[in-house]
């Protein structure tokens, strides 16, 4: 059996993805090429390292630097693209603006092939202080590489560079709403380096298609952090290049760089460099917390364990988890045994309070929870016990609503789809995080891919919070399955058919069966659940 941390041996005989790194060479073996090796192993992607600058620098200083001429770096590149070619691209020290129009030519022959994903990380000045970049420099990243971005992952003071504006002048969501003016399509301005943050948080600001948040995890405080920026733009790269979307590739090199963080090394006398490794994607404690707007207040939000929720306790057991859309199903559920039951009606009349009202009685009557989606007021109103929402509603929700909601004393249940959904469901510390949808679903339309038995598993051992599998459950033996992951909950929708009291019986069985067989593997990485767009 797989153990967590370790990739199925099936995997290895699969092509890998590329992904180049056109980037500085580290004499020293900190930074540049080197550190983007080691994030590419800890991916298990293939890194193609193009030699664009030459540095003479130690643990201390930066000492000489040496752009590669044009032509040789053209070479470089041409001889790959003829037989690896790449599903990521990644830039770091470029040497001056002759390079950057080696690379935006490139990308633009890339992408007349196919698609390939741009991570710039504009190395403009070395931690130690070295100016890596003249003014040319500078407004060739803006005319040449912004535009054809798939995501940049500038510091605070090289977002502030790139942008035009003076130091402390812009936060960074104004920084990276600049950037995104400039033509970059996702931003991350990263804040570990300079201490920004609330409190012991380390707060990175992303601005996706997606997602758009403060990416938090407790900071780490260590002397070793050479290679850090090149470390998560890299992570960020072979993220992408595995098929996640940029909100999620983020939430993947926020956890990789916090590990190689954690492992850092003293290399010479000044900052070691940080040392990223495979395993980093089923260390539950590096699941990130994203927020929901730019708040950066985390203090309030108690650091999550992630342990996996095996064996199932008393108090996180959902069972068999009924989804009805009337009162009188809600009876017949209850009736039947099932003793989480949730009341979802899409589109609300006149009637709605009244079928809430009777799906409360029938459930207090039975010993049940009963779960309203959606309409949480009037849950509160009526003293029902739980609500579920989806993070749409969540969001559209603001600071103000969500705090009344978090006072209203209900238990709240969460849909997550993707891991920057499941990094915004933590924040929240919820009741539970519902994981979906397992299988394909026609319940309603999704531009979700199927979570699988394999991110299911990851889910529970990340989450930190119990899961609940939801989706496509249609057949005991799948619910079985789904158990094994060691999900607190599973939701049974059209599966119960006319008669409840036929068939939750059946439903039980393969609930008990699941939590007797042995639990499922836990990947080393989840699949992406949201195809590329």
């Amino acid at each position: 059996m797989t153990q967590a941390g370790t990739a199925p041996a099936a995997t290895e005989s699969r092509a890998k993805p590329i992904v180049w790194s056109i980037a500085g060479n580290d004499s020293g073996g900190g930074a540049g090429l080197a550190a983007d090796l080691r994030a590419a192993e800890a991916f298990g992607v293939h890194l193609c390292p193009v030699v664009a600058a030459v540095t003479a620098q130690n643990s201390q200083a930066v000492t000489h630097i040496d752009a590669v001429a044009p032509d040789v770096l053209d070479a470089q590149l041409a001889a790959l693209a003829a037989d690896l070619p790449p599903a990521a691209l990644k830039t770091g020290l470029l040497g001056g603006r002759a390079q950057i129009e080696v690379v935006a030519r490139w990308v633009d022959r890339l992408r007349e092939r196919s698609p390939v994903a741009l991570v710039v990380d504009p190395v403009l000045r070395a931690s130690s202080g070295a100016d890596f970049a003249a003014a040319d420099t500078v407004a060739a990243y803006r005319e040449l590489l912004l535009p054809r971005a798939t995501l940049v992952t500038p510091n605070r003071r090289e977002a502030e560079r790139l942008a035009g504006v003076d130091e402390g002048s812009a936060d960074a969501p104004e920084l990276a709403r600049r950037l995104q003016a400039l033509g970059a399509t996702s931003v991350c301005i990263t804040g570990g380096d300079d201490g920004a943050g609330q409190g012991d948080w380390a707060l990175d600001w992303i601005d996706t298609a997606h997602a758009s948040g403060w990416l938090a995890l407790p900071r780490h405080a260590t002397p070793h952090t050479h290679g850090t920026g090149c470390t998560f733009a890299t992570s960020a790269a072979s993220a992408l290049a595995l098929g996640f979307v940029p909100a999620d590739a983020l939430v993947l090199a926020k956890m990789a760089t916090t590990q190689a963080l954690r492992d850092g090394y003293a290399a010479g006398q000044g900052a070691g460099p940080v040392h990223a490794r495979a395993g980093f994607g089923t260390q539950a404690d590096l699941m990130p917390v994203l927020s929901w707007d730019e708040n950066s207040d985390f203090d309030s939000c108690q650091r999550l364990p992630g342990a996996r929720q095996s064996p199932i306790s008393l108090e996180n057991e959902l069972g068999l988890y009924a989804i009805v859309d009337s009162a009188e199903r809600v009876r017949q559920v209850v009736a039947a045994g099932v003793r989480v039951v949730q009341l979802r009606i899409k589109t609300p009349d006149a009637t709605l309070r009244a079928a809430v009202a009777q799906a409360l009685a029938a459930c207090n009557a039975a010993g049940a929870t009963l779960v309203v989606n959606d309409h949480w007021r009037l849950a509160a109103e009526l003293r029902a016990p739980a609500v579920h929402l989806g993070q749409e509603d969540l969001q559209a929700l603001g600071s103000e609503g969500r705090a009344e909601l978090a006072a209203s004393g209900l238990k709240l249940g969460v849909s997550s789809h993707s891991l920057w959904e499941l990094a915004r469901a933590r924040g929240l510390r919820p009741w539970y995080a519902a994981c979906g949808p397992v299988w394909p679903t026609l319940t309603k339309a999704m531009p979700w891919v199927p979570q699988g038995m394999d991110n299911l598993a990851w889910w529970v051992h990340m989450a930190g919070v119990p899961v609940v599998a939801i989706g496509g459950i249609l057949a005991p033996e799948q619910l079985t399955e789904a158990a094994r992951s060691g999900a607190s909950g599973v939701c049974v929708v059209r599966g119960l058919g006319d008669d409840p009291a036929r068939t939750v019986p059946a439903w039980q069985a393969a609930l008990q069966a699941g939590r007797a067989a042995p639990p499922l593997p836990v990947p080393a990485l989840p699949h992406p659940s949201l195809g590329v767009q």
